[in-house]
């Protein structure tokens, strides 16, 4: 039996929860959201969530025995099945038997559509003799920010946009004031963004070098500032990363970031996959 809940509930801050809270910060994201469904098990050691044309996040407590998993993914593969989901993010291995069984009910197909490991930092170790300083975004960066974005998009999702379609995003992500610039010499060479503050944690996302600005610790520098943002704000940074991308995967580490958790996103077509 599932029951709907709220940004507050206590299901939130049970130790259970909280034990896997840097895997699935993503969560407290999709709360926020007005179209958001969110519905808990009566156990409260499941909770799946999802904004609306948007893959759902389905976390179990590490404590429910087998029995009690299986018996809580049926009843969510029963409670889902007359609609179509696009996808769902979560620990891979429940993930994967989720798509087996939904799939089946529905006569959807499914792929991995990523492998992420999500990371937290709590304890920071800056690069040195990088050259440059951090800036927030301004309107100047309008322009500059909206090109990143679409190599950005092509890059870490394989997706082509384009460049006029982003200048509104680049424009609402720089009014958002969390966006920041590594800066050479006037020049724009990295970007990343906080993307959100949950109760504990800050959310760093989008970072960003173009290819002609790589392996000079731009992305590292930047990273690693936002880091000391954040945590003067009192929040422990996390993120999520691609493993199929050993490069950023590495640069995360190496400035103190620890693995906390992989997450399997899997997508639903109706027709074969490509």
């Amino acid at each position: 039996m599932f029951v709907h809940f709220l940004q507050n509930d206590v299901v939130l801050t049970s130790s259970e929860f909280i034990r896997n809270e840097v895997q699935f910060n993503l969560i407290h994201r999709i709360m926020e959201s007005d179209s958001a469904t969110l519905i808990k098990s009566s156990n409260g050691q499941m909770i799946y969530a999802q904004t609306q044309g948007n893959p759902g996040w389905l976390w179990v407590s590490g404590e429910a025995t087998a029995d009690v998993k299986e018996e809580m993914l049926m009843n969510l593969v029963n409670h889902l099945k007359h609609q179509t989901i696009p996808g769902i993010s979560g620990e891979p291995e429940l993930i994967e038997h989720f798509a087996q069984v939904y799939s089946k009910e529905t006569n959807l197909h499914y792929h991995t559509h990523m492998m992420m490991e999500s990371y937290c930092c709590p304890n920071l170790v800056k690069p040195e003799g990088v050259k440059g300083e951090l800036r927030k975004a301004a309107e100047q960066d309008i322009d500059v920010v909206a090109k990143f974005l679409v190599e950005y998009a092509e890059e870490a999702h394989g997706l082509s946009v384009n460049l006029e379609d982003q200048i509104p995003v680049a424009e609402r992500t720089i009014h958002a004031g969390n966006l920041y610039l590594w800066i050479v010499e006037e020049q724009v060479v990295s970007m990343a963004n906080i993307a959100h503050r949950s109760p504990r944690h800050g959310r760093i996302n989008s970072v960003f070098t173009p290819k002609s600005q790589r392996k000079r610790g731009y992305a590292s520098a930047i990273t690693a500032e936002i880091c000391s943002i954040l945590r003067e704000e009192q929040f422990i940074p996390v993120l999520y990363a691609d493993l199929s991308n050993p490069t950023s995967n590495k640069i995360y580490q190496d400035i103190g970031f620890v693995v906390s958790g992989k997450i399997a996103d899997v997508r639903f077509t109706i027709g074969l996959p490509d």
